[in-house]
């Protein structure tokens, strides 16, 4: 990812934040049979490694398990908040005219040698903090025992985990950091005037930084 140095996000802590806010994650890597796509929600556990590593699951049938099983480096993208910028927020248009439309987003990509693992044990812990994660806010979670125990046994065999220690993590904020401050105000006012809630989402990130 081109990340200039305006943009780079080097906070940890605010890295950790958008891999657990983000839902639902994009891995990626290249094997012998070439490049492969998955998109997963994912477990961080922020106290294993340097950066922490990443928890997920793949379908047994889906043969991106194997390529991480060669042992070559993943890509895993996070997507935080993102909207396009109109040249008509920034005052400098009205000065100089010398303004073009952009993209503002915020993003964090973790790399990695992934593990892959189908031990039932580890396996139901796994399926069992990712269930815990998601169903915690509900009125009345669904739990992993609510299901039959041999059902639960046959989908286990149905599955592939993987643990993903970080080793390099990358994050970019691109939020106007190299407009002037007048132009970056015009930007948040006219994400916020917007309808939609995308949009207002950027607006709240802006504001946050």
């Amino acid at each position: 990812m081109y990340v200039p140095a305006a943009l780079r996000q080097n906070d940890l802590a605010a890295m950790h934040k958008e891999i657990i806010d983000c839902r639902l994650a994009t891995l990626i890597s290249s094997g012998e049979s070439g490049l492969q796509a998955s998109h997963l929600p994912l477990l961080l556990r922020a106290d294993e490694g340097r950066y922490g590593t990443l928890y997920g699951h793949l379908a047994r049938a889906n043969p991106h398990w194997q390529i991480l099983a060669e042992g070559g480096e993943a890509l895993v993208v996070f997507s935080g908040a993102d909207a396009y910028v109109s040249p008509s927020w920034y005052p400098a248009k009205a000065e100089h005219g010398k303004v073009v439309p952009t993209w503002n987003y915020i993003a964090v990509h973790a790399h990695g040698r992934a593990e892959v693992f189908d031990d039932a044990e580890r396996l139901l812990a796994l399926l069992g903090a990712l269930t815990d994660r998601h169903e915690r806010p509900r009125p009345q979670p669904w739990a992993i025992d609510d299901a039959p125990r041999d059902y639960i046994a046959g989908m286990l065999r149905a599955i592939v985990g993987f643990a993903l220690p970080i080793e390099r993590l990358e994050g970019k904020w691109k939020l106007g950091q190299n407009r002037s401050a007048a132009d970056q105000a015009g930007v948040k006012s006219g994400l916020d005037a917007s309808a939609d809630p995308r949009d207002g989402a950027l607006a709240q990130r802006m504001s946050d930084r």
